[in-house]
């Protein structure tokens, strides 16, 4: 059973943990083992992801391990565990976007040959529900399922921070330096000049931001309410990403992103 109720005082912060504090911490290291999927992480680095000491980390993942939420194998690295399948299954019968995005997915790889992708809005990060490779020998390999993000980095998160009412956006500007994390390419007036582009085109592009040579673009799905909670992106090498071929990719991607929206709408 996990345990959440009142720990010792925490060595690193000097106070003690609430049980909203521990249930936080042990989600930070559960996504944290979703994007190390399949390989699995190390307590040493599964506590540097969910930003731990590794005792904590250690204690946490034993925890969790005892509920099948984890597992440790032979070769000592942590993997999600069965029971979480079991969770995700049922979940999926509310939040099955996936089998809705995977036709979109399809034909986007089959029209481009680019891999294609399917991101979902969890509070302040996109978070990559589903991909397709496409034909073209030569991908990018930035994005893969479970990898996450905050908004603004990555095409996905772009198109969906554009979309947000502006109080909203601003709020979040002002909270944020991503450029102290992803590189200068993302200070606040690189960010406010990709957000009015998107804004006019529809669709964000990523110039090979995250990493040089590899260029994404993605355009928002949203929800019933209107607001961007997903988004479509495709990924690939910068040659194929002149202005031509962005401007097709992008009439694509935009049509694919309002067809999937009026999908999960009805």
């Amino acid at each position: 059973m996990v345990d959440v109720g009142v720990r010792p005082p925490d060595a690193r912060v000097g106070r003690v943990e609430s049980p909203a504090h521990v249930v936080g911490r042990a989600a930070g290291l559960l996504r944290a083992l979703a994007a190390g999927e399949p390989d699995g992480l190390s307590t040493t680095r599964a506590g540097q992801e969910g930003d731990l000491p590794r005792p904590t980390a250690h204690r946490l993942l034993g925890d969790l391990a005892a509920e099948g939420l984890v597992e440790r194998g032979d070769d000592g690295r942590w993997r999600l565990g069965p029971e979480l399948w079991l969770l995700g299954r049922a979940a999926a019968r509310r939040y099955d976007v996936v089998g809705l995005a995977r036709p979109a997915l399809a034909r986007l790889t089959e029209a481009t040959g680019e891999s294609a992708f399917l991101s979902a809005r969890r509070g302040e990060e996109t978070v990559c529900l589903a991909q397709q490779d496409g034909s073209f020998p030569i991908r990018s390999h930035v994005l893969h399922e479970g990898i996450r993000f905050p908004l603004g980095v990555a095409s996905a998160g772009l198109v969906i921070l554009a979309h947000l009412p502006a109080p909203q956006r601003t709020a979040y500007l002002d909270a944020v330096d991503l450029a102290a994390d992803f590189g200068v390419a993302h200070d606040r007036p690189g960010l406010e000049r990709r957000v009015r582009a998107t804004r006019r085109t529809g669709y964000a592009v990523n110039p090979g931001l995250l990493v040089e040579g590899s260029w994404g673009m993605g355009a928002a799905v949203f929800d019933a309410d209107g607001a961007p909670a997903w988004a479509l992106s495709l990924t690939g090498v910068a040659s194929r990403f002149g202005p031509a071929r962005r401007a097709s990719y992008g009439e694509m991607l935009l049509r694919e992103a309002h067809d999937l929206t009026q999908r999960l709408q009805r």
